[in-house]
């Protein structure tokens, strides 16, 4: 039996439930920002009366200002999206317990088991769609086809307010003219290297075919060639089932220029107790360490090294990721943003090699002091206690942001 997979999308997320919950809001152009003084200032969400004058998620404040003089920005209200998120939810789960969360404003369904209940998927899509709208005031646009990817550029193709349906009959009509960055999980490293090789649409891609796909991207090109015929198999997660972490990260956009490598280390420091904490929290360790930066003209950088072993200490995040900071950055330019991510995780209790040299009981003594920050943390707060190293420059590492305790720097970092 062929599945039968809905994407819903809600239109405008933040910035409808914000006309939502102010109606002196309705017909004004209105768009959720970030904060332009922590140098967080562009786009998150728009409405369509801000659309229409040129405003797009991802525009700096000011550049959305020229563009729509009266645009009225509001500051991000993650709380209560979150709510209208989950009454939504619920409408799905009327319909199917196999329902998996994309974001706080997106969803796969799957209605295969449900159809005999409930009639088709297109009328599933459409039944859903009339409810949000009629018992929560927002809108939402649906996908219904065969696999998840389909599923979610359906959602995309017609908006606000709306069902599209890609089944095996029209999807190499409706799918294959689209621009090949629309399908799922092309990034823009992706895109750029399908452009040079003169691929520019999904149609493009899925005749290029899978061995020349796999010399220019490796086994990721044989997936995506898989994805643009509609072969896709991945399954939706069941309602309340835990999705399988595959990497955990932290980045900042920092409220100035980071200029050196002091600088950046008091940012590393700052990210890597947030990722180690967030490993713990887990049960996990990462084997690989990732680092990102993006330079103040916006050029990114991304480089990753291995590790002996694995880990969810903090002063071995920071170390290496300031190995990779030192051997591929030359500072002709200053840092606009940072960040690290721990991929190749692994339960915490994996065995791994000891050291001669007694080194692990060292590592044993560090993650029970990290453990114990971590509880005086959930207790007081994140910054409740600090090490000194933040107090460097509170504005990097955010101590200034409330009292701390100071822990010294060699306690648990090296």
């Amino acid at each position: 039996m062929e599945r039968t997979i809905l994407h819903v999308d809600i239109n405008n997320c933040y910035a409808s439930i914000e006309c939502l919950h102010n109606p002196s809001l309705a017909g004004k152009p209105v768009a959720v920002g970030g904060n332009a003084e922590q140098r967080h200032g562009i786009i998150l969400a728009k409405n369509y009366q801000a659309r229409d004058y040129g405003v797009k998620v991802g525009q700096a404040l000011w550049e959305a200002r020229e563009k729509c003089p009266n645009l009225i920005i509001l500051p991000p209200n993650y709380e209560l999206y979150l709510k209208y998120s989950g009454y939504i939810r619920e409408i799905f789960n009327l319909y199917t317990d196999m329902v998996e969360p994309f974001g706080i404003d997106e969803a796969w369904l799957d209605v295969s088991g449900s159809r005999l209940l409930f009639g088709s998927g297109p009328k599933i899509a459409d039944e859903i769609r009339r409810r949000v709208k009629s018992e929560l005031g927002v809108t939402v646009s649906v996908g219904v086809s065969f696999n998840k990817v389909f599923a979610k550029l359906g959602s995309d193709m017609k908006k606000p307010d709306a069902v599209t349906v890609l089944d095996r009959n029209n999807y190499k009509q409706l799918v294959w003219p689209l621009p090949v960055g629309d399908l799922l999980y092309v990034g823009s490293a992706t895109k750029r290297k399908l452009y040079s090789k003169g691929v520019r649409t999904i149609g493009e891609l899925a005749e290029a075919g899978p061995e020349r796909l796999g010399k220019w991207l490796g086994k990721w090109g044989y997936t995506l060639y898989a994805f643009a015929h509609g072969d896709d198999l991945t399954p939706v997660a069941r309602a309340g089932s835990e999705r399988v972490i595959k990497s955990i990260g932290n980045s900042i956009t920092a409220p100035r220029d980071i200029l050196n490598m002091d600088e950046a280390k008091t940012v590393f420091f700052s990210l890597s107790e947030s990722v180690a904490a967030r490993l713990r929290e887990h049960a996990l360790k990462g084997g690989k360490v990732q680092i990102s930066l993006r330079r103040n003209d916006l050029g990114r950088i991304e480089r990753q090294m291995k590790l002996a072993q694995p880990t969810s200490l903090s002063c071995e995040i920071c170390a290496a990721a300031t190995a990779l900071l030192a051997q591929n950055y030359n500072w002709e330019r200053p840092l606009r943003g940072m960040g690290i991510r721990l991929s190749e995780l692994v339960p915490e209790n994996s065995p791994c090699q000891l050291s001669m040299l007694g080194e692990h009981v060292k590592r044993e003594k560090l993650e029970k002091l990290e453990r114990c920050i971590d509880e005086v943390r959930g207790r007081f707060g994140y910054w409740s206690i600090a090490r000194g190293t933040a107090l460097a420059d509170k504005a990097l590492s955010g101590a200034g942001l409330l009292g701390c305790t100071t822990l010294p720097a060699g306690s648990s970092h090296l």
